[in-house]
């Protein structure tokens, strides 16, 4: 993969897509290259976002699981309470990884488990003061940072990514999970 620190670094610029897709059509034609365009750039944004995030993270203290925990339960509301089997919903984990996610939150004193009034396996989360303190600095810093790094769209560019991405995703989701 190219360098995509700045796209400049070492002697030469970092090829474009556009390249990559050109250079596969020259050595291989009729190679399907339409894609390349769009997943390449894809991929690398991802991994400058996921680079990006990591370093913001470790400045908020705080780790990719817990934060995604945190987010979901600060986000359900007043009380911020959520069950186990709501949170596994709501961020696609499975249930064995919420429970070491939770198991783990709440050694650190971010969260509390107790039982649900629904039945004897409900077990209900809830953000504890000091879960709540490191959530909202956190999202802070986290968000903060992301609304830096797309603040390149203009407000009308925004919406018509947003929805191009919408559609995309769900198309991929359609066909991925049919060949499952």
């Amino acid at each position: 993969m190219p360098d995509i620190k700045t796209g400049s670094e070492g002697p030469e610029p970092a090829p474009s897509a556009t390249d990559i897709a050109t250079a596969w059509q020259r050595e291989r034609p009729g190679t399907p290259t339409e894609s390349i365009e769009i997943v390449t750039p894809i991929w690398w944004l991802a991994k400058l976002f996921a680079d990006d995030r990591s370093r913001a993270l470790r400045e908020a203290g705080i780790d990719a699981a817990t934060l995604d925990l945190l987010s979901v339960i600060r986000r359900s509301g007043p009380p911020y309470t959520l069950s186990t089997r709501e949170i596994a919903r709501r961020t696609l984990v499975t249930a064995g990884a919420i429970s070491q996610r939770v198991a783990r939150a709440e050694r650190d004193g971010l969260v509390q488990r107790t039982p649900g009034a629904t039945g004897r396996r409900t077990v209900l989360v809830e953000l504890t003061a000091e879960g709540h303190a490191l959530i909202e600095r956190s999202v802070a810093t986290v968000l903060g940072r992301e609304a830096a790094l797309v603040s390149g769209l203009s407000e009308h560019e925004r919406p018509v990514l947003i929805a191009l991405l919408d559609k995309l995703m769900a198309d991929v989701r359609r066909r991925t999970t049919e060949e499952s």
